[in-house]
């Protein structure tokens, strides 16, 4: 078992586990493939110019360098380092003055005025993938289920987003959590394995009914994969089975049934009503030489009798009984 990121775990808004690692790291606030050492380089810079500037001007004036103009090249550079910021080309900061909130800067380079502003949270406003998960959840007829799903979302204002909510990626999490438990607990496991498209629009829906005033915006909920008992999908695999073996019964039957109304006319054109059982009967054998590739050899019947005492009257010649 690998070793899991700090990181992964302090952002989860639940326990992590083994399944979850690959989702975990999907979905923290800065994903693999982006960095901030642009923003960390500029700051040094910022810091050794602002050290370099004060330490010229210092000799300059003084025509030396003394204790003194390194503590005032220090504190001034600091305070530069606290005033200057940048933001990437996806973040939002939301600046507080004095505990109030200010205004919302970003992305790229913006100032605060030291000690009396400061930048509360970075807001990444791109598209946000969370995975999320019901176990053993009920459904309708007290069944219980695993659903697996993925929520696409995004934060449109970075202000509600940081003032309305405490931890709104944590929020968000538990929510979707909370709304599919409640979607499932409305439907059937049949109407929740069929009807997937439509439990993804209900999950949609309840959280986009309490997200909306956090900032947050919801784009679409993909459920992944559903898992029943395994008791019950035997059942169900059979249920399924007589469902179709009753569907091709029925077809059969009407196909007989639009048969047996051509053969009745075929036996008005013949002048003998009894004529379409016997037409029927020859292409039963037909269609059994046909698929056996066969030979079929003709037992003397009551039908059979009624074929040859037929034939036999036209020639003039009595009928022929099985015994003679």
């Amino acid at each position: 078992m690998g070793r899991r990121n700090p990181r992964m775990m302090k952002d989860a808004p639940y326990d992590v586990r083994d399944k979850e690692a690959e989702a975990r790291a999907a979905t923290s606030y800065v994903p693999r493939k982006s960095s901030r050492n642009g923003a960390i380089i500029f700051s040094i810079a910022v810091f050794v110019a602002t050290c370099a500037i004060v330490l010229g001007v210092a000799f300059v004036a003084t025509g030396g360098i003394g204790v003194g103009a390194l503590i005032a090249m220090l504190l001034i550079a600091v305070l530069v380092l606290s005033s200057t910021h940048i933001a990437l080309s996806w973040e939002k900061v939301v600046v507080l003055r004095f505990g109030k909130l200010n205004r919302v800067v970003g992305p790229g380079l913006y100032f605060t005025i030291p000690i009396i502003e400061h930048g509360t949270i970075r807001v990444d406003q791109r598209i946000i993938a969370t995975p999320f998960y019901a176990e053993k959840t009920l459904a309708a007829d007290l069944v219980p289920v695993n659903i697996d799903a993925v929520l696409f979302w995004v934060v449109w204002d970075a202000e509600k987003a940081c003032t309305e909510v405490e931890d709104y990626y944590a929020a968000v999490s538990f929510l979707a959590q909370t709304a599919m438990r409640e979607a499932v607990g409305r439907s059937t496991v049949a109407e929740v394995a069929l009807r997937r498209d439509q439990l993804d629009l209900e999950i949609k829906e309840d959280i986009e009914k309490e997200a909306a005033s956090w900032g947050v915006d919801i784009i679409s909920v993909k459920v992944r994969d559903i898992v029943i008992p395994d008791e019950l999908q035997e059942v169900m695999s059979l249920e399924a089975q007589a469902d179709r073996e009753k569907n091709a019964r029925m077809a059969v039957v009407g196909v007989e049934r639009d048969l047996a109304e051509m053969l009745s006319e075929a036996a008005e054109v013949y002048g003998d009503p009894d004529a379409a059982l016997k037409l029927r009967t020859m292409l039963m054998q037909y269609e059994t030489v046909k698929k056996s590739s066969g030979t079929v050899v003709t037992v003397p019947s009551a039908l059979s009798d009624g074929f040859i005492g037929e034939a036999g009257e036209k020639q003039g010649a009595p009928a022929r009984s099985p015994r003679g």
